[in-house]
């Protein structure tokens, strides 16, 4: 049997993230395979075998891999389209280009996607994909290979949509799918790419994408599948004035009671954005167990509001970060939504005491961990959890002055990432990728999304 080979990584401020939220100003931690072995103050123990790869991570800051809980790769390619428009009129902007996507526009848009969020400290991705044009290929399978190639944990939320134009809804009626086909193209994606073991790469939840384009039924039987799997479920949610009204409208009752109706709030549920909330829906979320993935630079890109993430906290609801996707976050990347979150809840009724610098950090970590339910193998670091950290370098011109280094990250410009290590393996390595040409997924990006816009016009 081989011996198992150890990472040393010394002379590191280290945050944990774990219950206590434990620091150390100086410390080591040791990686034995896929897992982390120890950590502490000081310097690592004397004697450790099999050590192939010595750090010394003087000037840096060391965290838990950040965890991404909502995206949509594909929209990569429609970058900085329909700028000023709120979520309804964005979306009925850019459907028509997202319902003419194929399997390499999709496989294109998800390496983009993941390349920029891996080069800022992201080890594990979510992506909602609930397009799924007729014709045009397995782009589940596309989104899967994507993620595998370039060594991020990744969890897909096989989306789907039923209610098209001639239903009230906003999709073309070609870019939807019936009832039986998105349950049965659903469960096909859940047994051939779910792994429900420890140091599981690809995770498969059930994710029909709203209820203003998804009909009752489906969202009913979807429910019924994920648990019948096994799997998650993932859902937008409480997102904009206009959902609410539509769902008040539709259903005779607001999204929260709607979705509580189709067996869609539990512990095995999170759900993007809840951004419109009273203090009974919050209470709900936090009598299940529901999770929120919070998404404060799309939110405010579409001008959807502010989340109130300090009283879901309080409530006890599990909180993490999205990305979302990037035609309403064009960055692309998470670590600067530590510093939004922070941000845009300071601006809310409970100003200054809204979030600290550390519980920012936990809403992109421990916080995404537990809405993805993974938070026994990530979200933190300590012994026997997957060994998945970012090194980010704290004594450069942007950062060296300010002594507490999580509040150098935080509040601070983004921040290098030296390393980046998901199961133990370094993906990343002084800000480049080392997985993939990020020049040449620059390069297949572009003309993808010249493709997309082509046949777009094209109509």
């Amino acid at each position: 049997m081989e011996a198992v080979r150890r990472t040393v990584i010394e002379n590191c401020a280290i945050a944990t993230v774990d219950a206590e939220d434990t620091e150390h100003a100086s410390g080591y931690l040791v990686l034995a395979g896929r897992r982390i072995e120890s950590l502490g103050r000081g310097r690592a123990p004397e004697g450790l075998e099999n050590v192939v790869h010595r750090i010394d991570a003087t000037g840096h800051l060391a965290t838990p891999g950040l965890v991404n809980t909502h995206h949509h790769f594909y929209q990569w390619l429609t970058r900085g389209l329909a700028t000023d428009r709120n979520l309804f009129d964005w979306l009925v902007a850019l459907y028509p280009a997202w319902a003419r996507l194929d399997e390499p526009m999709v496989h294109a848009a998800a390496r983009g996607s993941l390349a920029m969020m891996a080069r800022g400290g992201v080890t594990t991705a979510a992506d909602h994909h609930y397009v799924f044009p007729r014709g045009s290929g397995d782009l589940s399978g596309a989104l899967v290979h994507a993620a595998r190639d370039l060594g991020v944990r990744f969890t897909l939320a096989r989306g789907s949509m039923d209610r098209g134009e001639k239903d009230g809804g906003l999709p073309p009626d070609f870019a939807v799918e019936t009832i039986e086909d998105a349950l049965a193209a659903t469960e096909e994606t859940v047994r051939q790419h779910h792994d429900p073991s420890f140091d599981a790469m690809t995770r498969v939840a059930v994710a029909p994408c709203s209820p203003f384009s998804v009909s009752t039924e489906l969202m009913r039987r979807s429910a019924e599948l994920a648990r019948g799997l096994g799997v998650r479920l993932h859902t937008h949610g409480s997102e904009t004035v206009e959902e609410e009204k539509f769902c008040h409208e539709r259903f005779g009752m607001g999204p929260t009671d709607y979705f509580e109706s189709t067996g869609w709030l539990g512990a095995d549920v999170w759900m993007a954005h809840c951004v419109h909330l009273d203090d009974s829906d919050i209470a709900a979320l936090a009598r299940t167990g529901t999770g929120v993935a919070h998404c404060p630079s799309s939110n405010a890109r579409l001008a959807a509001g502010i989340a109130r993430v300090p009283d879901l906290l309080a409530a006890g609801v599990p909180v993490g970060l999205g990305v979302d996707g990037t035609a309403s976050n064009e960055s692309g990347e998470l670590h600067t939504e530590l510093r939004n979150a922070l941000l845009v809840a300071r601006l809310g009724p409970h100003r200054e005491t809204a979030l600290t610098v550390r519980r920012a950090l936990r809403l992109g970590t421990h916080g995404g961990a537990r809405v993805l339910g993974r938070e026994a193998e990530i979200g933190s670091l300590e012994p026997g959890k997957l060994a998945d950290l970012v090194l980010w370098r704290m004594d450069t011109l942007a950062h060296a002055s300010i002594a507490d280094p999580v509040a150098a990250l935080v509040l601070g410009a983004p921040a290098p990432v030296t390393a980046s290590f998901v199961n133990g393996r370094r993906i990343v390595e002084d800000g480049r990728l080392r997985t993939a040409d990020e020049d040449e997924i620059a390069r297949t990006t572009r003309a993808q999304a010249r493709r997309l816009a082509e046949i777009t016009a094209r109509g």
